[in-house]
């Protein structure tokens, strides 16, 4: 196993720079609500589904997944790195233990740091969630996150 993990290393230093953050597949985890798997599908160098399956950790929470369809800024801080901000709709199911589920629709708001070196991005983002139903309601998720990229 130590093996593995130290040649996937390498393969991350050496052939970092083949890769792109913006076009591709990527999958990694965030943490936060939800916590889990984080995966980003580009449909072009502006656009990319992003897929969140996770653990709820709010009242009565189990599971929860969404779907967001996003649109990225990018030069809006002036750095050698890459930064791109970015923003969408969406929307979610929240599985409850009582066995009412939650759909709601959401609103992203983040950040990503197209890391340079690896295919790896870094992310950050905070979410507005409209409940629809059972009830009506509002909250608010967030996250911190961390993606490879096969291309």
């Amino acid at each position: 196993m130590k093996k593995l993990f130290l040649t996937a290393l390498l393969c991350f230093i050496v052939c970092g720079n083949l890769f792109s953050q913006d076009k591709g597949f990527g999958l990694g985890i965030i943490l936060g609500e939800p916590t889990g798997l984080s995966a980003k599908y580009w449909l072009n160098s502006v656009n990319a589904f992003d897929y969140g399956f996770g653990s709820s950790f709010s009242s009565n929470g189990r599971v929860h997944l969404h779907v967001d369809y996003l649109w990225h800024a990018y030069d809006v801080f002036p750095s050698t790195e890459i930064f791109a901000l970015y923003f969408g709709p969406g929307v979610r199911v929240k599985t409850r233990k009582a066995g009412q589920s939650l759909l709601g629709i959401r609103g992203v708001m983040g950040a990503a740091w197209f890391v340079k070196t690896a295919p790896l991005d870094v992310f950050v983002e905070i979410v507005s969630v409209l409940n629809l139903a059972p009830d009506v309601d509002m909250s608010v998720n967030g996250g911190l996150g961390i993606r490879y990229f096969f291309n």
